[in-house]
């Protein structure tokens, strides 16, 4: 099972764009259990909404 949120999450584009690696999709998006413990994930299914630049591991990357 991956994640309910893979085919609108902001990461896409960035991802599409070469702005941040492909292993994001793979190490969170994909997973069986790991997108579970995504924090994009965890902050939209309790806030509705979270920073476009705010990784699966809770980091925050700079977009120019």
């Amino acid at each position: 099972m991956a994640c309910k949120w893979k085919k609108v999450c902001p990461l896409r584009r960035l991802e599409e764009k070469g702005v941040i690696s492909k292993k994001w999709i793979k190490e969170y998006c994909n997973s069986e259990e790991n997108w579970k413990s995504c924090k994009r994930y965890q902050r939209c299914e309790k806030e509705g909404k979270c920073p476009d630049n705010l990784m699966p591991d809770g980091s925050v990357k700079e977009i120019e």
